[in-house]
């Protein structure tokens, strides 16, 4: 089968078809990235978005730049939200070009991008501390607020970081 097909099969109402191409689509790999973009982009049924976010997070790296660069070409907060959730559930690897893609990045963007950060938890949080601690006040200001959505881990390592600040360092 071709990855047309496969990408039909998200929309199957068969829920083992559906599981079947995800894994399938994940293992064709990088020619599976933009058509699953595709669904991302397409305002159409739910489930078939979300499989299709699911096959790109199991693709893993290979679909993280291209998954940010459509995030900062399409504003529909629909796509925004289940590309996030892909680059989320990608993990590690997705940690500093989420964090390169803060900058100049327009303000409803920066809050997917952070949800991502905030989802891949715990890995993010050294990073984090890096850009609060840092000189750049907008990279800054994005740190400070995704350590906060990500809770009492998230505060605890800003409350560290101004710690450390007042002791120089």
């Amino acid at each position: 089968m071709e990855v047309r097909e496969y990408i039909d099969d998200l929309s199957s109402p068969d829920r083992e078809i559906r599981i079947a191409a995800v894994k399938r689509l994940a293992e064709m790999g990088d020619i599976s990235i933009g058509p699953l973009i595709g669904v991302l982009q397409e305002n159409g049924n739910a489930d078939s978005r979300w499989y299709a976010s699911l096959a790109l997070s199991r693709i893993g790296a290979p679909a993280v730049g291209p998954l940010i660069q459509a995030l900062r070409e399409n504003q529909d907060p629909g796509f925004r939200r289940y590309a996030a959730a892909a680059l989320g559930h990608i993990g590690d690897v997705a940690i500093d070009p989420l964090i390169g893609a803060m900058k100049g990045a327009d303000p409803a963007l920066r809050g997917y991008l952070s949800a991502a950060l905030c989802r891949i938890g715990t890995p993010a949080l050294a990073r984090l501390r890096e850009l609060y601690a840092g000189d750049d006040a907008e990279l800054r200001s994005c740190a400070e607020l995704t350590l906060w959505g990500m809770g009492e881990e998230g505060i605890r390592a800003m409350v560290r970081s101004i710690e450390e600040d007042e002791k120089g360092g």
